[in-house]
């Protein structure tokens, strides 16, 4: 499906509660069915509150690109700039901390216009990398990944909840 119908715009503080929202309700959809209720519970309760995504969209290190279709929310991304994990080259590397899209649109274009304005972004900021961190049993997210050309670099462990689970590091050139 052509994606002429989907706009990307950045978020502003006024879609704190509305990002809070929609990154629970996605990371839930992707990955309750392979956790726990009390890790999901106690992973989601402080990764998406609206006080937490109002705290990382002041923060001038983050970005966020909300893209809509109709007017619609239907996906967002993250990027943040001033860390990056071992193994990760460049000299100036960016991470994709998040790209979500919603559940009943996937397949539609969402995420592929997402990582073009990501990867514009990376590109206006003068990042060379972009990395991520992508869960070792997310498979859907990995093929995705690499059909944009993400290698793996290496692996950290992502808390969630209790569960100590392991992330793959992945990274790609921005101008490839």
């Amino acid at each position: 499906m052509p994606n002429s119908h989907i706009t990307i715009r950045p978020a502003i503080a006024a879609d704190a509660a509305r990002l809070a929202e929609f990154g629970a309700q996605a990371f839930a959809a992707a990955f309750a069915a392979d956790n726990t209720p009390e890790d999901m519970a106690a992973y989601l309760s402080e990764a998406f509150s609206p006080a937490k995504q109002q705290a990382e969209l002041a923060d001038p290190a983050s970005r966020f690109l909300i893209a809509a279709v109709g007017g619609a929310m239907a996906g967002y991304a993250q990027l943040k700039v001033g860390s990056a994990e071992e193994g990760v080259t460049g000299r100036n590397p960016i991470e994709l901390v998040r790209i979500y899209t919603n559940s009943e649109r996937i397949g539609q274009g969402i995420g592929a216009a997402l990582m073009n304005a990501c990867l514009e972004a990376a590109r206006q900021g003068g990042h060379d990398v972009i990395w991520l961190g992508v869960w070792e049993k997310n498979h859907r997210a990995q093929a995705f990944y690499r059909r944009w050309g993400f290698m793996k670099v290496g692996t950290h462990i992502f808390q969630l909840g209790a569960d100590a689970q392991t992330d793959w590091i992945l990274q790609r050139q921005v101008n490839e």
